[in-house]
């Protein structure tokens, strides 16, 4: 895309890579940006941060959690309105196709956001999410930056309607619990799927519960007609809690921690060696 350089010029950056930087988001969102701070903490992982003036670490962390929010409500209002007909389980099954890890790193790998995230060299081959990251910090900046209005020009006219095609992305049918498992297995976790409620719904429609749990820990439960059902809403609700709370996640590696110890203890008393008939 063309980029009036002229009006970049004009735009009062008192360093060249600031300048820099302001075409290449002009380039991605197709407008320019007021306040170019935003933007370069919503750029910052936390692996290059400093501290700010309120002693507030000048990383994308907080953007990300306010951009989080606005996308989903952002997606939710151009589903609504695209699918008139369709009903809440379907909107809120592509919404979560939409906004998930996954989505999010691709569409930061498409549009050019991830090579100009700014991290050191560990963190950036040991973090698979940081692009996905850093697209939601981008969208919390566009909307402190902007407003709603210019967050959804990017979503439904740069996103949705030049990046991903939605009509596919709803027909894609996601596997909550083999990502979960896939989690677990990768960072050598027990986890479980456990019925904890199986009824009738009407006298007639049977209804399972399930829960996740991992390392001895109860996760999150999933409501369905099949088993199958309900493991994957209960995989679903743990995914999206063990992205947003921290404190879970360490407490469930500290449990594989104690569980580990205690099965690699050493025996401290070593058996006899005569014959017990003698």
């Amino acid at each position: 895309m063309f980029v009036n350089s002229n009006l970049i010029d004009r735009i009062k950056l008192p360093f060249r890579k600031d300048r820099e930087l302001v075409r290449s988001i002009y380039s991605i969102l197709g407008f320019y940006p007021h306040n170019i701070r935003l933007y370069k903490q919503a750029l910052a992982h936390k692996s290059v941060s400093h501290s700010g003036p309120r002693g507030v670490g000048e990383h994308n962390e907080r953007l990300e959690y306010l951009g989080d929010a606005v996308l989903e409500s952002i997606v939710s209002d151009i589903l609504y309105r695209r699918y008139r007909d369709r009903r809440e389980g379907f909107l809120t099954n592509t919404r979560s196709k939409l906004v998930q890890r996954d989505t999010l790193n691709k569409l930061a790998t498409e549009i050019g956001l991830e090579q100009l995230v700014h991290s050191n060299s560990h963190s950036s081959s040991h973090n698979s999410y940081m692009g996905g990251n850093a697209f939601e910090a981008l969208v919390g900046a566009i909307y402190l930056d902007r407003g709603y209005d210019a967050c959804m020009h990017f979503m439904r006219d740069r996103i949705l309607k030049a990046v991903i095609n939605i009509d596919k992305m709803a027909a894609k049918e996601v596997n909550f619990k083999s990502k979960l498992i896939e989690w677990a297995q990768k960072n050598k976790l027990a986890l479980e799927f456990r019925i904890i409620d199986e009824k009738r719904e009407n006298n007639s429609t049977p209804v399972f519960v399930t829960r996740t749990i991992i390392e001895g820990l109860d996760g999150e439960t999933g409501r369905g007609y099949s088993k199958k059902e309900s493991h994957q809403q209960a995989a679903k609700a743990t995914l999206k809690v063990l992205k947003q709370d921290k404190a879970w996640v360490q407490a469930i590696f500290d449990a594989k921690t104690r569980r580990t110890a205690e099965e690699e203890a050493p025996v401290a008393l070593v058996p006899e060696a005569t014959d017990e008939n003698q």
